[in-house]
Order: structure tokens, then C-alpha cells, then sequence
């Protein structure tokens, strides 16, 4: 009898590898690793984050005024610089990072009280011009509607 547990044991100790479960649980760690770590680096990098702030605004500037032009009447874009929110036209308000602070200006007709404010474009594509500053961290971007033809630039200004 002793000689048989002696065998099985020489067994054991031969061989070599891992178990199907150690293999599932570093393949999961890994994949935890992988999921979160990009997260905590993009959330970290205020450029990335006004840089995105600031095309969504100008992507939204621009449709509205594409609306505009496509409809054959006036659109407004309105911005709530208390609420970080703009909307584009008729379309659903659009949430901007409260870390971002924002300033608007704009045409004095096109404010609707301290915080809110608007563009107007015009069925031939003209505006009444306004700028939108988005800073974190020392980054800057500006984003511009021409009042004349109404066209949307953005300018990203380094710390």
C-alpha cells in the first residue's frame, strides 16, 4: 500500500504546467488590465478633452448652419454656459465635461440672460458670429463663427 501513494505522488511531482482555472484567471486579470488602464490615461490628458469639446460645439455649429441653408429658414444654436449644455438647432441638447470652462460671445440681441446665449444662421449661410472659449488645465481652444459667411473654425492654443 505504501508503495502505491508513493507512486502516484512521484506523479504529481512530475508534472509540469498549469490548471485550465489558473489559466482563466490570469487571462482575466490581464483582461481587467487591459480594459481600465487606457481610461485612466486618456482621462488624464485636459488637451484630449477640450480638443473633443471643442469639434463637438464646432461640429454642432456647423449643422446648424447646414440646417439653415438646407431648410430655407433661420436656426439658432444655443449655448448654457451654466449648464455645460448646447443644443444645435431642434436636435438634443448635448452634455459638455463640467471640468471645461466655457465662456461665450456673442451678438448682445442673441443673449437670453447671463448664462444662455445663441448664434443665429441664416438661410444663405451667413451668421450673427459669435465665439466659444473652452480652457482646462491651460489649454485653450476657440471655436468661431464668422458672422459674414457663417463658416465654424476651431483653434487649440497650448499652455
Amino acid at each position: 500500500m505504501a508503495g502505491r501513494g508513493d507512486r502516484r505522488g512521484d506523479r504529481r511531482q512530475g508534472q509540469q504546467g498549469f490548471t485550465l482555472f489558473e489559466l482563466l484567471v490570469v487571462l482575466a486579470i490581464i483582461g481587467l488590465v487591459v480594459a481600465l488602464v487606457p481610461g485612466f490615461m486618456l482621462r488624464s490628458q485636459p488637451r484630449l478633452d477640450v480638443s473633443v469639446a471643442a469639434r463637438a460645439i464646432a461640429d454642432g455649429l456647423r449643422q446648424t448652419r447646414s440646417d439653415a441653408v438646407v431648410s430655407n429658414r433661420q436656426q439658432l444654436f444655443a449655448l448654457d454656459v451654466a449648464e455645460h449644455l448646447f443644443r444645435a438647432g431642434d436636435a438634443t441638447p448635448v452634455r459638455i465635461d463640467r471640468a471645461i470652462a466655457l465662456s461665450f460671445r456673442t451678438a448682445q440681441a442673441e443673449l437670453q440672460g447671463e448664462s444662455i446665449g445663441q448664434i443665429r444662421y441664416f438661410p444663405d449661410g451667413s451668421s450673427t458670429g459669435g465665439q466659444i472659449s473652452l480652457i482646462r488645465d491651460g489649454w485653450q481652444a476657440d471655436v468661431r463663427s464668422d458672422w459674414l459667411t457663417g463658416l465654424v473654425s476651431v483653434d487649440v492654443v497650448a499652455p
